[in-house]
């Protein structure tokens, strides 16, 4: 989600087809507008001391018309390891509608889908900017109404929204729309940089980092304190992060990327 989600010159990695790309290394974060030239595809593994917990894909599928503006559908889907004891096959999908206003990545319908239980818009999220109101809808609940207030996002958006302002000094705190409440997620973001190894690209990349905070119950009870860090490209390619579930503290890495100019 990040989940999280999050070189000196030029840095080789994998891309579609297996063909390789390079990156320029930049001080500067992407735009929206930069972001969306590419289709991203990332993959990350998800472990728990030796255990593999499960992987998550994310992706930004396709554009789309929302009430009659384009719009993008941005898309995770997080599935677990089969052999977890009392776990079992879990398979969650996560949903974002957003438009892009300026500089700011402004989210209208966000959803769930619980596939392994056959179980479709569990919940679901609409931001109503003309009356300034989020309706929330949830499983066997009654809708809520809560007071909208931006930057608004129910968490899985923040995985492109943190790419705008990673390697940078600042802070950015996020309401967080889930469980029918507003909570917050803080991102420090730093200059701060470190030569890491990941198994998406063939040699060591040039990271920055970001510490963040949160006060929501998010998937699997991911909550408190995280780390992350971004590749130090134009692009921002998140590519690690670390956080508290239920289990513990998890690891998060990118195990995949590929990525393709789109024609659009």
């Amino acid at each position: 989600m990040l989940l999280l989600f999050l070189l000196g010159a030029l840095v080789p990695v994998a891309a579609g087809q297996n063909t390789t790309v390079s990156y320029d290394y930049s001080e500067q974060p992407p735009t929206v507008d930069e972001l969306m030239q590419w289709h991203e595809v990332f993959t990350y593994k998800v472990r728990y001391s030796f255990f593999k917990l499960g992987e998550v894909k994310v992706e930004v599928v396709s554009d789309t018309l929302y009430n009659g503006k384009k719009s993008w559908h941005l898309k995770s889907i997080i599935t677990s390891n089969s052999g977890i004891p009392f776990v079992g096959r879990e398979e969650n999908h996560y949903n974002s509608i957003f438009a892009i206003v300026g500089n700011m990545i402004r989210v209208q319908e966000y959803w769930t889908d619980n596939v392994d239980e056959e179980e479709y818009r569990d919940s679901e999220y609409i931001f109503d900017r003309k009356v300034q109101k989020v309706y929330a809808y949830e499983k066997d609940q009654p809708r809520d109404t809560l007071a909208l207030e931006e930057p608004a996002s129910s968490g899985h958006s923040v995985f492109y929204r943190s790419r705008l302002t990673a390697g940078t000094d600042s802070v950015v705190k996020v309401p967080i729309y889930l469980n029918h409440e507003k909570k917050y997620m803080t991102l420090a973001n730093t200059t701060e940089t470190d030569m890491r190894e990941y198994d998406a690209f063939p040699k060591e990349v040039k990271t920055y980092f970001t510490k963040g905070d949160t006060n929501i119950k998010g998937p699997f009870g991911f909550s408190g304190e995280f780390e992350a860090w971004y590749l130090a490209d134009d692009l921002r390619v998140p590519v690690e992060a670390r956080v508290k579930v239920w289990l513990g503290n998890v690891k998060i890495k990118l195990i995949d990327y590929k990525k393709e100019r789109r024609n659009d």
